[in-house]
């Protein structure tokens, strides 16, 4: 989280580099990426520990590389952590990535041609849940459903489509979607059509830790995830399953050597970490803070005339529509950059603007909560970003000084 100072820089002799990395300042801006979070100084530590330089392909206890007993404490200890977290027999602490995490599970359940169902990427969903420029589009024959007219998940039509196209498999979990999702009403309907359910809780699965989400474990096949997001971890995937079978046998293959290498000690010793924060009550703290902050800054963008995309938020997600304005996401959010505020543009359902440009504006609360946001943060916040969206034209210095206003507060309190 923290700049680099000058004494530190002149100890580097990659200079090129280091000073790069210094003109990166964190603290100088709001990060509303939904993606995104501050990990704590402990997970940061693991992840720049000497393990980096070990090769540790295999499982604990079945490696191909011999010096491999730290590895397999380290990832036993994760995976531990990680089971008892979500309450779960399997899990898997490998996966590079939640991209990684989700190809592992189409390789262990699928053969190529299989049929998948998902949420359409311009409804909420993402690319790896069958989108025709992922290999998940190429390789499996891929069917979408979509949100209603109020953007919201209709369970019946689901169902419906889902008795017509006869997938192999159905995903749920999304990357842009803030209701609460009904894992049991997909159980019924993947049991109905005979598929199995894949749930990816990237975005949720540190609101699921905290209490603050209902769980899937006893209602999904199998569930992807990522480390980062709300789960304040390092970058990296995992896979849960409520019981081991052979279908985790088949998963864990499917990871290595199915689509990955040697496993990332060091990652995984931060994500050992990582677990460990989250089973603390402080934790489930945050995660209600993180809701309640979320819930803060849409309320106050609708009090102030600000259209969104879904009506409420029951996540740490709030999407702005800009479809009956002028400027695109992708401008918005280009400017609120130099402003001090980072954004990311966002495909909203029935889009008239092309991917690129986008009529969404999607706001994450999980970073802002990291730092100390509260509730009147938020609602300063919010007023904020509505003047902007409202007034662009205005003078950006004004708004520049109101971004730092509320920033410095926040971090005075630190």
């Amino acid at each position: 989280m923290l700049r680099l100072t000058s004494r530190e820089l002149r100890t580097f002799k990659d200079k090129a580099l280091w000073e790069i990395v210094a003109d990166y300042k964190p603290l100088e801006f709001i990060n509303l990426i939904a993606s995104e979070n501050y990990v704590s100084e402990e997970v940061a530590q693991a992840q720049g520990l000497c393990l980096m330089n070990k090769y540790a392909e295999g499982y604990p206890g079945k490696r191909y590389y011999q010096g491999c007993s730290t590895a397999d404490q380290i990832e036993t200890l994760a995976i531990e952590r990680l089971k008892s977290l979500y309450g779960t027999e399997y899990a898997n602490v490998q996966p590079h990535s939640g991209s990684q995490a989700n190809q592992a599970v189409y390789l262990a359940l699928l053969q190529p041609g299989d049929t998948i169902l998902s949420l359409a990427l311009d409804h909420g969903g993402h690319l790896t849940h069958g989108h025709r420029l992922s290999s998940s589009g190429k390789l499996y024959r891929s069917y979408h459903y979509y949100l209603n007219d109020e953007n919201q998940l209709c369970y019946e039509s689901i169902r419906e489509i889902a008795i017509k196209v006869k997938p192999k498999l159905i995903v749920t979990g999304y990357s842009c979607y803030t209701h609460l999702i009904d894992f049991e009403r997909f159980r019924k309907i993947a049991d109905e059509v005979g598929a199995y359910l894949l749930v990816d809780i990237a975005h949720i699965a540190g609101l699921i830790a905290g209490g603050v989400y209902p769980s899937p474990v006893p209602y999904a096949d199998v569930i992807t995830g990522t480390t980062h997001k709300v789960l304040r971890g390092p970058r990296g995937g995992m896979i849960m399953a409520a019981k081991e079978s052979l279908l985790t046998r088949k998963i864990n293959s499917a990871v290595f050597p199915g689509v990955q290498g040697g496993p990332m000690v060091h990652t995984i010793a931060a994500k050992a970490v990582a677990f460990f924060e989250a089973a603390q009550p402080e934790y489930r703290a945050y995660t209600a803070q993180v809701v309640l902050n979320a819930q803060t800054l849409a309320t106050t963008l609708e009090a102030q005339g600000i259209k969104l995309v879904f009506k409420s938020t029951e996540t740490h997600t709030v999407v702005i529509d800009l479809s009956d304005h002028t400027v695109s996401g992708r401008y918005m959010a280009a400017y609120l950059e130099t402003l001090g505020i980072i954004t990311n543009a966002n495909m909203i359902p029935r889009d008239q603007r092309s991917a690129l440009e986008s009529s969404g504006l999607r706001l994450g609360t999980a970073a802002i909560t990291t730092l100390g946001f509260r509730e009147a943060d938020c609602v300063r916040l919010g007023e904020v970003l509505a003047l902007v969206i409202q007034k662009p034209e205005q003078t950006a210095e004004a708004y520049r000084a109101l971004v730092k206003g509320i920033l410095d507060d926040v971090l005075g309190r630190i």
